[in-house]
């Protein structure tokens, strides 16, 4: 007797659903490490040297806003 046919086809399945789910966890992972990073840094600064409060508020700004210029979106081209 032979084998059964099977209805699956590789590539036919509609994955829009799995692709933004990727996306958005992709964004809030790249998002939240950036933040993280920058209230650890003015953290750090604040308490555990004697920079002060000011000191780590503009190092923790700094930090943010270069990781926001460095890892937004450009709008290239989809892969």
């Amino acid at each position: 007797m032979a084998g059964q046919a099977s209805d699956y086809h590789r590539g036919d399945q509609d994955i829009h659903e799995q692709v933004s789910t990727f996306h958005l966890v992709m964004n809030i992972t790249k998002w939240g490490s950036v933040i993280l990073a920058a209230l650890l840094l003015t953290l750090v600064l604040w308490f555990c040297t004697s920079a002060g409060f000011l000191a780590g508020a503009i190092s923790g700004f700094v930090v943010l806003a270069l990781g926001i210029a460095l890892l937004r979106d450009r709008g290239g081209a989809e892969h």
